[in-house]
């Protein structure tokens, strides 16, 4: 059965480019994002390897550890990773699982009869740090991912997890956001002191809370 939102992520032990983790150990008490790639020394693959290495600063800001899996060895692995920094001007800053068994891709799901009966698809998975599934993303393999949509994620996952808003259409970080509606007005005025405008009494907008 495919992994639900809410769903506990599994847990695992594996070798990956830089030795061998326990998946929950390794995640720690922050933020995690899982993300399966189709196979080593490919085109779309490099370019998104490299990708999520550029943007390794953004991740440590929202606390988000990053880790890539695939069902290839771990030879491959090491020897894909010069060609992903050389190509793409980075240095790859994460870990990458080696998973020739499909322990992890059968875990989670990643393996798609319809597209492949033997590589993971383009799966993303965002994981809160209650080990908790928050996110799931499944992309084709001819596609890349918009890494700059998944931060964009998490910033919205991180903040409605702490304030009773939601986020509309296209939020960035830093604009205005929505106010539960299980919240009357007199409740909201004590709990977002920034104001806010109703547009409905169900579509009701304040300024960021931790802005």
């Amino acid at each position: 059965m495919a992994l639900q939102l809410g769903d506990e992520a599994p847990d695992f032990t594996a070798e990956t480019t830089e030795g061998t983790i326990r998946f929950h150990e390794w995640l720690g008490d922050g933020w995690g994002v899982l993300f399966s790639h189709p196979k080593d020394f490919t085109p779309v693959c490099t370019t998104e390897l490299g990708a999520v290495a550029k943007l390794a600063d953004q991740f440590a800001r929202r606390n988000t550890k990053v880790i890539a899996v695939s069902v290839d060895p771990i030879d491959s692995h090491n020897g894909w990773v010069p060609d992903i920094n050389d190509t793409q001007g980075t240095s790859v800053n994460f870990p990458i699982i080696a998973d020739p068994s499909r322990e992890v891709a059968d875990l989670y799901g990643m393996i798609h009869p319809n597209a492949s009966d033997t590589v993971t698809v383009r799966s993303v998975f965002v994981i809160g740090p209650d080990k908790k599934v928050k996110l799931t993303i499944t992309y084709p393999q001819s596609t890349g991912r918009n890494f700059q949509e998944i931060l964009r994620v998490i910033d919205s996952l991180q903040l409605t997890a702490k304030f009773s808003v939601s986020t509309p259409a296209d939020w960035q970080d830093g604009q205005d956001v929505i106010i539960s509606p299980a919240i009357d007005n007199e409740s909201a005025k004590e709990k977002f002191p920034k104001g806010f405008t109703e547009l409905r009494p169900y579509l009701r907008f304040t300024p960021q809370p931790n802005k």
